[in-house]
């Protein structure tokens, strides 16, 4: 069932009917669809183009359709080529030849366009409301477990932090993403309705209507952008592709930190798996998955900016695609999302295992050389003494802090009885910038 054909003689291939179709995918805009179809059958009838009657007996066709596809009444099936001539069709076959009309002055190009945008918009502000629970999660995780731990470069370790510091290093990165979606939906909030294919319509339309109706802030500009943009598609999931690497980041160090060679953390059993064959095991697959997945939602990023890198103004059929790519980003971030927030509420920290990491790395090596800074000495023979005693203490199987005020002072003798406060693992975490890691 198709919304044209009045200039082809011959029948569309069932092969060509088949590879055009987009219901299978594009029956996740049903809702919007109906939203912005009535929006525009009210702004006709307020222009006139409509009558009164013909308003209401169309949007109570459309608002019959919705109630039954949510019920479970009207399955989104059969031989129509979008979602777009279903929900067309179907009003014809309710209310009538007046159903014909809903089509006036607007184009399947402009209907797309909005729907995807309502339906973009909507994800969008899903994404912000997830990324807000996440970091609630993680400041309530940091604030239980304000403990001292290993800071790492190279993934050795360098200097004494607490979990509650590192852990927010990913609350900053998550306020990040916050801004750039907020900046996303911001961007993309205007009405491509009444664009009509290209180039507007004849019609004494008002798109300032139709956009105060469908929630945007104001009508697009240019008609020709309005129908091929897909800028704010692209916006979504590019910030979602970054949401994921900051996701994936936190995932590794999750990984890393329940393995037994790390042992800081414990997943919850709701968020790990075991093995078929080793009855020991307890895989981190949640966290692993997320890891996975982030390849997945690059994939659709790439996808997409791949099939809209060629096209001319305006409207090109390529766009199609574009559905099916987005969906999947944004539901996967949105899924991994929620699989961080579980599993970062349920994970238990092992102080007393971060605490040991901590004095076996030698992580207040910096500060010893910042102390015989302090004492005179220039910074590269202060780093040269230090390096000097670490490797001492390694051959020792000893800390800095358990070595001698005499053993110390064979590699320096400006090194006087102060020494041992100022290179505390509690201490260096008061002083200078440091202290915003105990706040």
């Amino acid at each position: 069932m198709k919304l044209w054909g009045g200039r082809f003689k011959d029948k569309e291939s069932k092969l060509m009917e088949d590879f055009n179709s987009s219901l299978s995918f594009d029956k996740e805009l049903y809702e919007y669809d109906i939203k912005g179809s009535i929006a525009h059958v009210k702004m006709l009838a307020k222009c006139n183009i409509l009558t009164e009657c013909e308003r209401d007996k169309i949007i109570d066709g459309l608002e019959s359709i919705l109630k039954d596809i949510n019920e479970g009444q009207l399955l989104i099936e059969g031989d129509y080529e979008d979602i777009h001539s279903f929900v067309e069709m179907n009003l014809i076959s309710r209310i009538g030849d007046v159903g014909k009309k809903l089509h006036t002055a607007r184009s399947r190009n402009d209907q797309v366009a909005v729907d995807f945008r309502l339906y973009a918009k909507d994800r969008a502000k899903e994404i912000i409301e997830e990324i807000e629970d996440l970091m609630n999660v993680i400041v309530k995780l940091g604030e239980e477990n304000n403990v001292i731990m290993p800071g790492y470069t190279h993934l050795q370790r360098a200097q004494v932090v607490t979990f509650k510091y590192h852990i927010m290093a990913y609350h900053s990165m998550l306020l990040r993403d916050k801004k750039r979606m907020i900046n996303a939906l911001d961007i993309m909030d205007e009405s491509p309705l009444g664009c009509c294919a290209l180039a507007g319509t004849t019609y004494d339309t008002d798109r300032n209507f139709t956009a105060k109706e469908l929630g945007f802030k104001k009508p697009v500009d240019n008609f020709l952008d309005g129908v091929s943009d897909r800028d704010f598609a692209l916006e979504v999931l590019g910030a979602s592709s970054i949401i994921m690497m900051h996701l994936s980041r936190l995932s590794e160090e999750i990984i890393l930190w329940s393995s037994k060679e790390f042992d800081f953390v414990l997943i919850s059993d709701e968020f790990s798996t075991g093995s078929s064959i080793m009855p020991q095991k307890k895989n981190p697959d949640a966290a692993e998955l997320v890891r996975g997945k982030t390849g997945r939602v690059y994939g659709d990023l790439i996808a997409l900016l791949t099939t809209m890198k060629g096209i001319p103004l305006a409207y090109n059929k390529d766009m199609q695609e574009d559905k099916e790519r987005f969906f999947d980003g944004v539901n996967t971030v949105l899924s991994c999302l929620k699989i961080m927030k579980g599993m970062l509420s349920t994970l238990k920290v092992k102080s007393e295992n971060t605490k040991k990491a901590v004095k076996k790395g030698f992580l207040n090596a910096t500060e010893g050389a910042d102390y015989l800074v302090t004492k005179g000495i220039p910074f590269r023979d202060a780093h040269r003494i230090i390096g000097e005693i670490v490797l001492h203490c390694e051959g020792a199987g000893k800390g800095i802090e358990e070595l001698s005020l005499e053993e110390l002072q064979k590699f320096s003798p400006v090194f006087i009885e102060d020494v041992y406060e100022f290179i505390d693992y509690e201490n260096t975490l008061n002083r200078g910038i440091k202290k915003e890691i105990i706040k």
